[in-house]
């Protein structure tokens, strides 16, 4: 077994904590049950290097396995009850009400992946909800955006594909139902040339807009949405451990003057799971 396989452990400062603190404390426990075994039994010899040699691999094993790299963690909030999750999968099997990211012209259009990519979230949202049929998604994001005044309308000839009109940014969308809402939040711009196109105050703005709507229409039900901001959306200041953080933050900092929802859960693509460290966002989690 080659060294890299445990760089996920040692590699990281945090790891490396977690895994001396814990292979010490198991050791610690086994020490103290083989001193209450020859307490008990004082008759029964023990050969000192086999058993010394055990307790190093059980209280190394044991450290591995609480300091590997998690698919999942959960916070539970006191004040007020409310549960934050991070877990690694697919946005789409979540029972939930779910959160997809579109730029502030509520762009759809797939058909040649220039303007909106099939692979995205808001494609497989399209494919997956929708049914690839975006003359309905149109129709009932233009009723969802009933009432909100667009910011300008652009020309034809200065953006020669996909919609005219745009939206402040932090607008939001509430499709579906009250069994199930899909909160489509614009967080990006889309320029002329069809590239999309973010910043960390747009973000943070419309993480703002975002807990809002939810606490209007969620009615405080489970919510999950991805790590916005990435891949497309080229928010470059921040590496999506980072926007991770940022999400959670905002949503933490709205729940204290207001419940939001009883629990958000924020998708991983598995893709992305190697950009962060879940045992640095537990941490973070655990201080705010």
């Amino acid at each position: 077994m080659g060294l890299h396989i445990l760089r996920p452990i040692f590699g990281t400062r945090r790891g490396l904590s977690v895994f001396c603190s814990n292979a010490l404390i198991a050791f610690g426990l086994v020490s103290g049950l083989v001193q209450l075994y020859t307490a008990l039994w004082s008759g029964i010899p023990l050969a000192p290097m086999p058993l010394l040699a055990i307790m190093a691999v059980l209280a190394v094993a044991w450290g591995c396995r609480r300091a590997w790299p998690r698919t999942g963690i959960r916070s539970e909030l006191s004040h007020p009850e409310v549960s934050v999750r991070v877990l690694v999968g697919d946005l789409f099997d979540q029972e939930a009400h779910l959160v997809v990211g579109f730029n502030d012209m509520f762009d759809t259009d797939l058909s040649s992946g220039e303007v909106i990519d099939p692979s995205s979230v808001q494609g497989q949202f399209e494919s997956k909800v929708y049914r690839g049929n975006t003359t309905k998604l149109d129709r009932d994001l233009k009723l969802a955006l009933d009432g909100i005044d667009p910011v300008r309308s652009e020309t034809r000839a200065d953006k020669p594909v996909g919609k005219l009109v745009r939206y402040p940014i932090g607008t939001i969308a509430v499709l579906g139902d009250q069994e199930r809402r899909y909160f489509c939040l614009a967080y990006a711009s889309m320029q002329n040339n069809l590239v999309a196109q973010s910043n960390v105050d747009y973000l943070w703005r419309s993480l703002g807009a975002l807990w809002q709507s939810v606490h209007a229409k969620a009615r405080l039900k489970s919510v999950a949405m991805p790590i916005v901001g990435t891949e497309l959306a080229r928010v470059s200041q921040l590496d999506r451990e980072s926007i991770l953080k940022m999400i959670l933050l905002s949503f933490i900092a709205q729940t204290r003057e207001r419940i939001v929802c009883r629990e958000l859960t924020v998708m991983v693509h598995p893709s992305d799971v190697r950009q962060i460290n879940m045992l640095e966002v537990k941490a973070f989690l655990d201080r705010v």
